[in-house]
């Protein structure tokens, strides 16, 4: 996972390194006392011998180096993958502790220009001298809404044991760095303490033994918001609160609460057969039971804090007149067994009411979990806006007797989490894929005899048919029984979205996407379903009422291309304009980075994606509408990843307008938010990305210079045109990827609950997922997802063009898109080897193709390496960000040794399969290798 780096850039990475080695000789201690000299031993024969060959090859000790594995047996090859695993998960620990370290003493020096890059306080500062006035900031600030969303992932390779025990090792990494004055009995106790944690790590198995359910990613995803989220999400607040007061002073910009946690988990059925109607309701149940608890302890803290009395204050007439109602309506009830002291302590007396409550809604919403028939008593809440409303009578109250220093503190952090939020913890998105719909659609019209033959009907009467059937007062619905499994299935999502939004609030639900969207009609057909579960129709007063927000996901590079003509097909409809006023004139358009990216390449899928939204943009000013984008970018370069703050800053000008939603895949979750501290820190960055990406909204920003539009769209073609002849036109392409890298046995890696292809059993790149096409292609040390094509691309280019060199230099200096791309891209080839990838290509059972391939491989890589370097001016990758680059050079010599036994397990347990149907007594340690390096790679797909 790469993550912002730019503050680090003269870090004194000597101490970092000091760091690392203290804690590896922890390690390395543990393993002589727990296991032996001997595992010990053959640890630090093979760390040194590749740390020996990085410096200078030597085929001697390579081909010795490999014989000493080939002779290890099963469990000595376990035990040795185990410890460079351990080894990844502490270092990392101790990098993100340094990163935290740094961004303390930069804030606590207060120079401006020292405070890191996406600081709350440097983003607006910068804002505020770009002649952005404080009413101006204030417009800002009132349209921003920044929603990150969770998803499960696949590849996801940690244990929510182990990620208990790290957030505890960096707990105490962290006080050990601010124990400067203690005495040596103490730092020696604190470093005994941090052993045992360590020694924990060693314990614990890393590898699942089952494949996790649903429910256990949704718990997954709850697990950040109980470790981090709940302290982090006031946190960010505060530090606008500080930046919008140090730039423009007092009381000028008010922060209104624009974070909204999003999620999938739960949600998202495409390809995952495991996600039912049940399992939904589940999920928003769970993540309801999280928010209300954490809620409860919340007031808690406030009843012992808030012990005001009336003989020494008065509270507003607004409090004391809810107060008296709702002592009339419950109170004086529930209260009746408590002290009499109760009467003089109004907020103690109220915040007990609402204490009661929230465990009476929680205990309902427990009961739900455990499919128990439940009705919400009268002293409970049904809404969060209720409870909003008391805490904030409480506050207002407080600030009207002089005491605002009291309601600024755990009061005001509660307001905020309620106001982000809710009830229901995060906004559950709906995905499916669209011909489900289509053929769902199909059935129902077929059976209710309204249409035979709705799949025969061309687009343009399809929409006509599916428009007037949603303006109908009533539809004939078919006998349920009747219907297939697969129909009945949808259309009980359809009624669970109905139910969970009267039991859980209106806003529990974020948009219902539709992945492979084609036609405009794969749009409408939802909203047909929609119309039938009650969430679309007519109130009493004959006012269109639209419960359902329908958000089309375009992914592979044709469909980005067709994005206006279905857009517009869409917008030109008078029966959709009116749904769209009725929600709110708001559509949602989601762009898919994963799938063009495995399609037409890199480059291909960066400039359609770039051209794609200013499309968006454009039609829907056209239409008069409001548009928010949702970038499903992945966690890798090869799925649209790379630093969260320079990606938003690199949107086309003009088209971020204070609202952005994106997917934060399961894999960087652990990275991003299983601390506090980082977590503050990456809401942070995302979020003034997202301020400054939007200051076109009150100060003129200038178009890319049509130079760089020409000069792009000649650049992807040829890329495309690489990546395509490798990726589609190259014989034995996929036989190559299915033999030499493990993506095969990825497959029995009880990572995820969704399976890795949406057709099994075919070597085809249109089966297998862009998740898993860019895990083993990183496994085996290509990479090639995040780069290739480039170098043929750059290269074309400068030849064709006397001035080629001197424009390509000029976009990476001036062009936040280009320089983002081309930083991104060296990651990605900073992480690739070579000389390992070659082992993985003997894998390959025709080798005279297998070399001809690899040999293609080699030949772009070394191309781009040259090209990036040249235009950039460096003398090695990654020289701008030193942190990161000596991160991914220190993991390095630990990387090789692990790669080359997964190879030589992989010809073991596959030579196995050949001979016996026995299982293999290979697999458990392979299965140890994908996690291993999935650690040090810090990525998975």
């Amino acid at each position: 996972m790469q993550t912002n780096t730019a503050p680090y850039e003269l870090a004194n990475l000597k101490e970092l390194e000091a760091r690392v080695r203290q804690f590896g000789e922890l390690l390395g201690e543990i393993l002589r006392e727990q296991e032996g000299l001997a595992l010990y031993e053959a640890v630090e024969k093979l760390r040194r011998g590749y740390i020996q060959l990085r410096q200078q090859d030597d085929p001697a000790l390579r081909e010795a180096l490999m014989q000493f594995i080939l002779e290890l047996d099963v469990q000595a090859i376990e035990k040795i993958i185990r410890a460079f695993n351990t080894f990844y998960v502490i270092s990392n620990i101790v990098e993100e502790d340094f990163r935290e370290r740094e961004r303390r003493r930069k804030f606590a020096h207060g120079d401006d220009p020292l405070l890191w890059k996406g600081s709350a306080r440097r983003t607006v500062v910068e804002l505020r001298d770009e002649g952005v006035t404080a009413e101006q900031m204030q417009t800002l600030m009132n349209q921003l809404r920044y929603i990150p969303v969770f998803t499960a992932h696949p590849t996801e390779a940690r244990r929510r044991t182990l990620m208990g025990i790290q957030r505890q090792i960096f707990v105490m990494i962290n006080q050990l760095e601010t124990l400067d004055e203690a005495s040596d009995d103490e730092r020696s106790a604190l470093l005994r303490q941090i052993k045992g944690q360590i020694q924990m790590l060693w314990r614990t198995n890393e590898v699942r033994t089952r494949k996790p359910t649903v429910e256990d990613e949704v718990n997954y995803g709850l697990y950040y918001f109980r470790e981090s989220l709940f302290d982090a999400i006031p946190l960010l607040y505060r530090f606008f609160e500080r930046a919008m007061r140090y730039a423009y002073g007092s009381h000028q910009v008010n922060v209104p609460s624009f974070l909204r946690i999003g999620s999938w988990i739960g949600g998202d059925r495409d390809g995952n057969p495991f996600v039912t109607a049940a399992v939904t309701r589940n999920a928003i149940r769970l993540g309801m039971s999280e928010a209300l608890y954490a809620y409860i302890e919340r007031v808690d803290v406030l009843r012992n804090s808030l012990s005001h009395s009336t003989e020494f204050i008065t509270p507003s007439p607004e409090f004391s007149q809810y107060l008296a109602a709702i002592n009339e309506q419950m109170g004086n009830r529930l209260l009746a067994k408590r002290t009499d002291q109760l009467l003089e302590e109004p907020y103690r007396r109220l915040l007990t009411i609402m204490r009661y409550r929230l465990k009476n809604t929680l205990e309902v919403v427990r009961a739900r979990l455990n499919h128990q028939q439940a009705v919400l008593p009268l002293a409970s809440y049904n809404h969060a806006e209720l409870f909003l409303h008391e805490l904030k009578l409480i506050y207002d109250s407080l600030y009207s007797h002089n005491d605002g220093l009291l309601a600024g503190r755990e009061l005001r952090d509660l307001i905020r989490l309620v106001e982000t939020c809710g009830f229901g913890l995060y906004q559950l998105d709906i995905r499916q894929e669209s011909t489900i719909h289509s053929e769902t659609v199909a059935e129902l019209l077929n059976r209710s005899g309204l249409c035979g033959h709705y799949l025969a009907l061309p687009e343009d009467e399809r929409i006509s048919l599916l428009a007037e059937l949603i303006q109908r007062q009533r539809l004939p619905m078919p006998y349920r029984p009747e219907l297939t499994a697969r129909t009945a299935e949808t259309l009980e999502v359809f009624d669970t979205l109905t139910e969970m939004r009267s039991e859980a609030g209106p806003e529990i639900f974020g948009t219902y996407v539709i992945s492979m969207t084609h036609h405009a009609s794969h749009i409408m057909e939802v909203l047909l379903l929609a119309k039938m579960a009650g969430l679309i129709g007519y109130t009493t007063e004959r006012q269109l009422f639209c419960n359902i927000r329908v958000s089309p996901l375009f992914e592979t590079i044709e469909d980005l291309k067709h994005i206006t003509s279905v857009l517009t097909h869409l917008f030109e409809n008078p029966t959709y304009q009116a749904l769209l006023r009725a929600s709110g004139n708001l559509q949602e358009v989601m762009l898919g980075y994963s799938d063009s990216c495995k399609d037409g390449g890199i480059l291909a899928s960066n400039w359609n994606l770039y051209n794609a939204q200013k499309e968006v943009l454009s039609l829907t000013d056209q239409y008069g509408i409001t548009c928010r984008l949702f970038h499903g970018r992945g966690g890798t370069v090869g799925r649209g990843g790379g630093p969260t703050h320079e990606a938003i800053v690199a949107q086309p000008p003009n088209t971020v307008r204070g609202q952005i939603k994106f997917t934060e895949q399961g894999e960087v979750l652990a990275a991003k938010y299983s601390n506090l501290e980082t977590a503050v820190y990456e809401l942070g960055v995302g979020a003034t990305g997202l301020l400054k990406a939007s200051a076109g909204l009150v100060i003129p920003r200038v178009a890319d210079r049509a130079s760089y539009h020409t000069a792009m769209h000649e650049i992807a073609a040829i890329g495309e045109n690489s990546y395509r002849q490798l990726t589609d036109r190259t014989p034995g392409l996929m036989d190559y990827f299915y033999e030499g890298t493990p993506v095969q046995e990825i497959g029995q890696l009880n990572l995820g609950s969704r399976p890795s292809h949406r057709k099994q059993t075919v070597r085809d790149k249109s089966s297998i997922r862009a998740i898993p096409w860019v895990f083993g292609w990183a496994q085996a040390r290509h990479t090639l997802p995040g780069w290739y094509g480039i170098g043929t691309a750059l290269a074309d280019f400068r030849h064709r063009h006397p001035d080629g060199l001197e424009r390509l230099r000029d976009m990476h200096s001036n062009w936040p898109a280009f320089k983002s791309l081309l930083g991104n891209t060296q990651m990605g080839l900073f992480k690739a080897e070579m000389d390992i990838a070659r082992e993985y290509a003997s894998l390959v059972e025709n080798q005279e193709i297998a070399k001809q391939i690899y040999a293609t491989i080699r030949a772009e890589f070394e191309l781009t390496v040259s090209e990036i370097l040249l235009i950039t001016q460096q003398a090695r990758l990654m020289d701008d960000t030193p942190l990161l680059q000596y991160s991914v050079l220190r993991r390095n010599p630990y990387l090789d040794p692990l790669n080359n036994i997964q190879v030589t397990l992989l010809r073991r347990h596959r030579e196995h399969l050949t001979q016996t149907t026995e299982p293999s007594p290979w697999l458990e340690a392979l299965l140890r290798t994908i996690n291993a390096i999935a650690a040090g790679l810090r990525n998975t797909g």
